[in-house]
């Protein structure tokens, strides 16, 4: 215990985006919607209709700012 923990905000903020995006994709799974479709239109549009309010996906998905998920999205994706 003498070593001093780092705590990275960056990596901790992708976490939270990654199992926020996870949810909201199980959320609308259940419900009968094209996830991914759904949440495209969202971050395209910016209108939270697209996300249903099962299980609060739409106020999970809307806490996050939609450039930061789409940020998260590409990073991943060009890796």
């Amino acid at each position: 215990m003498d070593k001093t923990c780092l705590f990275d905000v960056a990596l901790f903020k992708q976490a939270q985006i990654e199992y926020t995006i996870k949810e909201v994709y199980k959320a609308l799974l259940e419900k009968g919607y094209d996830p991914l479709n759904q949440i495209v239109g969202y971050l395209v549009t910016g209108k939270p209709s697209y996300i249903s309010n099962h299980k609060n996906a739409r106020s999970k998905m809307m806490e996050i700012d939609r450039e930061l998920i789409v940020a998260f999205l590409l990073e991943n994706y060009l890796k």
